[in-house]
């Protein structure tokens, strides 16, 4: 399997560190803003071809997927383009940052029967596997979902400190990582979605701080809490009230409501989210089907953020 990567940045650092665990699987192309800093990113990882444009890399016969760790904005219209080109696309999260972008994402997929994959890691961090393997052999039901998302942002920096291009967003890509998991984990779609957000930033012009309540068919609710104000722990923690036992997920680490450790390195063959995510793609082109956490799948996530978006409007 040949992959191409577009995005040498922190996150696509992540998954070249993935794929070189997966056997079978060459990176042949790496894109970047830069030539000279993917060049030294390619040189680290043995990568042949490096360029600053995602067309040459598409019209070479040595590429059957690429990747997209490209800005948020880029993630449609090069998802498009992949597969106009013929080849398989996992696109990180989020898939777009409007609903029609998402929608045409989706479209071309039905168009080319491409695997077009979208980065909900979520799905795939061993702590939620193990909430989800519960909930599908019938132990759990989930009550509630109690959700932080918080980080310290106040300039456009990515996670390594390094200035970024772009201006990253709570609702289109930190609220879509909760909105997609508590639909998957439940079940169940999302009939009740409300938002409401603090102040603009002056200088980055997005909300700095949002609350979000969800609640399914059945009544299950969900409580989201995003910050780039919050100068303390940072990251996602979640919280699953059950009808059998409460657990708290911290990335790949899982302690029970009374914060014994729950041993979780046994639930996949990795316990890294990110590899975890690759190898569902690599295996679903190989197989010929669709992924878990393709487009369709995700695709009702960006229905309700569209809706908070608007609510909030």
């Amino acid at each position: 399997m040949r992959i191409a990567l577009a995005g040498a940045g922190a996150f696509g650092e992540k998954h070249l560190d993935g794929l070189a665990k997966i056997d079978g699987v060459e990176v042949t192309s790496l894109v970047g803003r830069t030539l000279d800093k993917t060049q030294a990113i390619a040189d680290k990882y043995g990568i042949g071809h490096v360029t600053t444009e995602l067309d040459e890399t598409l019209a070479r016969d040595d590429v059957d997927a690429v990747i997209l760790c490209t800005p948020t904005q880029m993630h449609a219209s090069q998802a498009i383009a992949c597969m106009n080109a013929g080849k398989h696309v996992e696109v990180e999260i989020p898939l777009a940052d409007n609903w029609a972008d998402s929608q045409a994402v989706m479209d071309k997929q039905k168009e080319t029967g491409l695997v077009c994959m979208v980065g909900h890691t979520r799905r795939f961090n061993p702590s939620h596997q193990y909430v989800h393997n519960k909930i599908t052999a019938g132990e759990l039901n989930i009550q509630q979902m109690d959700v932080q998302t918080y980080f310290f942002r106040r300039t456009n920096t990515n996670a390594k400190g390094e200035p970024r291009s772009w201006t990253d967003h709570l609702l289109w890509h930190h609220a879509a990582h909760t909105v997609d998991l508590f639909q998957y984990q439940t079940g169940e779609k999302v009939v009740v979605a409300q938002a409401v957000e603090g102040p603009h930033h002056p200088d980055l012009g997005i909300a700095m701080d949002m609350c979000i309540q969800l609640k399914t068919e059945t009544g299950k609710i969900c409580t989201l809490s995003l910050s780039f104000n919050n100068d303390g722990p940072l990251g996602t923690f979640f919280r699953y009230i059950c009808d059998n036992g409460t657990y708290l997920a911290r990335y790949d680490d899982l302690v029970d409501g009374r914060e014994n450790a729950i041993d979780v390195s046994k639930v996949d063959v990795s316990m890294n989210g990110i590899e975890l995510q690759d190898r569902e793609f690599i295996a679903a082109i190989r197989e010929g089907r669709e992924p878990n956490s393709s487009v369709a799948q995700v695709l009702p996530c960006y229905e309700v953020l569209y809706r908070l978006e608007q609510g909030m409007k």
